[in-house]
């Protein structure tokens, strides 16, 4: 049973709504250790000073800030308390805006807002305004010393479960490149074939489907998983070569869009036809 890694209260006008927040996500990461190719022996990392090789005891660590090449500003745990955010118990909407208006490179981490004891009809009375409203809230909240910026918005989706309010913390907007910074952008010039343009919409709409979560699956990590298994188990491998990518071929757009439709064709003929569902 998940467990909350917060609690406090959504705060607007003079409304104040007991909530718990909840991960949204368990990473699936793979974690390897660290050993001695000889003989298995685990390895230990250990913090060593750069001048002497000396060993550093965690007692004698503190922050520095390089300010310019080996010079650095020194910050004490008790200066760096002193400037931390001031932790409040409030996640503070500051705007309704609408979701569309929000570009998803913002969005950073998701979490599950639920409502505390005796705070569901008022947790109810947001969620159905914003549904209705359209619109999602933009608000402020302090996390582990962190503050952050975050949208809470009502969950949509049909196979999502129950309805409830989704809050994902967001960059701020300095955090985030800006796209006139990047090299060989796309010339807004180009002039597209219509025969060109016709198929690869064509192309789009062949592979258009419904957005099913469930069937993409980490395919590397799961191949990963295999392999410990299989070598746990005694069995060995041979490593093949990786081939070489061929650079700087030209590649024939039209001929790339009229093969891609093809394979779909061909795909789309050796599967079984999907049986209709009796009304």
């Amino acid at each position: 049973m998940p467990r909350p890694v917060w609690n406090g209260a959504i705060s607007f006008g003079l409304i104040n709504i007991p909530v718990k927040l909840y991960n949204a996500v368990k990473r699936k990461t793979i974690h390897f250790q660290q050993l001695r190719a000889s003989d298995g022996c685990k390895i230990r990392l250990k913090r060593v000073c750069e001048t002497d090789g000396a060993e550093v005891a965690n007692t004698e660590i503190t922050k520095g800030y390089e300010v310019s090449p080996d010079r650095y500003v020194m910050i004490r745990p008790e200066e760096m308390e002193a400037v931390y955010p001031k932790t409040t118990r409030r996640i503070d909407i500051e705007d309704f805006v609408q979701l569309t208006q929000i570009d998803p490179m913002y969005y950073e981490r998701p979490y599950y807002l639920t409502p505390d004891k005796g705070a569901g009809k008022a947790y109810s009375l947001l969620l159905k305004a914003m549904e209705k409203s359209g619109k999602v809230a933009i608000a402020k909240m302090v996390l582990r010393n962190k503050q952050y910026l975050a949208v809470i918005r009502p969950s949509h989706s049909a196979r999502s479960g129950p309805k409830l309010l989704t809050l994902s913390t967001m960059l701020f907007a300095d955090e985030v490149v800006k796209p006139e910074e990047l090299e060989g952008l796309p010339e807004e010039d180009i002039r597209l074939n219509e025969r060109e343009m016709a198929m690869a919409e064509q192309l789009i709409q062949s592979l258009s489907a419904e957005f099913e979560p469930q069937k993409y699956e980490d395919e590397y990590r799961q191949r990963i998983l295999d392999l410990i298994e299989s070598k746990a188990e005694g069995q060995t491998f041979a490593v093949q070569p990786v081939p070489e990518k061929q650079q700087g071929k030209v590649i024939d757009l039209m001929a790339a869009l009229e093969a891609s439709l093809a394979a779909i064709e061909t795909k789309s003929e050796g599967k079984p036809k999907r049986k209709k569902r009796a009304k």
